[in-house]
């Protein structure tokens, strides 16, 4: 059983830095063991599933590409395991005749995808989490701070400053840093605006975005390795990368009921 994960993974040394997609390949084989001595993997279990379905051990084994004899050692290995019949078969009736799964064959089988299915739920859960970043909103004089990108994805279109957090670091200190990295701006914190978590925000997977609006401390407005940086009148706002154009909006809408209750 193979699951494959996507991850979001940021490299960063001397002058390289760039988010890459990542496959993690997991290759489960799960195995219920009594004593020690396995009884039953996938394989197995769905043999078991297929004498069930199809009420014929001969069936079963030729749709797994298996011959009779091999299909009935291996139910027999089962049982010498197990201390009871898994499997009764009768002569006559059907064409090959009949098999059935016994009250402990059922038992088995229903046990095995139970456990399967308990063991599966944790990894997905574990692997597949959303990346973290944050995104910043800079407005001076009608103007907002931000930056056209050089790389996919949505190469050439606006969006807001912002990046990944790092290990270890808060979400605080990522914006502040990545608004240094990406518009050579000094930056401080005037309120966390929002948090945005479309599981189709980003291309290159789930990512849940803190977004913050900032105000101008110094520095000079100077492009980065990976984007251009800047001043864009909110009258003349392009298209926006991501969701960002959503977060200008939510911003400008609220920024204008501020005002009018003032």
């Amino acid at each position: 059983m193979k699951r494959v994960y996507q991850l979001l993974v940021r490299l960063s040394f001397e002058e390289f830095d760039e988010v890459i997609r990542i496959e993690l390949e997991f290759d489960f084989r799960p195995v219920l063991k009594i004593d020690g001595k396995s009884v039953m993997g996938t394989g197995r279990a769905e043999l078991l599933r297929k004498i069930k379905e199809t009420g014929s051990l001969s069936l079963a084994a030729k749709s797994m590409g298996m011959s009779y004899r091999h299909a009935w050692g291996v139910i027999q290995h089962m049982e010498d395991i197990v201390g009871e019949k898994l499997v009764e078969s009768r002569r006559g009736g059907r064409r090959f005749g009949e098999s059935v799964l016994t009250e402990a064959g059922e038992h088995l089988l229903q046990e095995f995808y139970s456990r399967l299915s308990s063991m599966k739920d944790p990894h997905e859960r574990n692997l597949k989490k959303p990346s973290l970043t944050t995104d910043g909103i800079l407005v001076v004089d009608d103007r907002i701070c931000l930056v056209r990108r050089k790389h996919a994805p949505f190469e050439g279109m606006y969006a807001l400053p912002g990046g990944f957090v790092e290990y270890g670091e808060r979400l605080e200190e990522c914006i502040i840093r990545e608004f240094k990295e990406e518009t050579g701006l000094d930056v401080k914190i005037r309120n966390l605006f929002g948090v945005y978590s479309d599981p189709n925000r980003d291309p290159r997977g789930h990512t849940v975005s803190a977004v913050y609006v900032l105000s101008l401390k110094g520095g000079k407005l100077s492009d980065s390795d990976e984007t251009f940086a800047e001043w864009v009148s909110l009258s003349k706002l392009p298209k926006l990368a991501f969701d960002h154009g959503k977060i200008v909006s939510d911003y400008l809408s609220q920024s204008r009921a501020r005002r009018s209750r003032s």
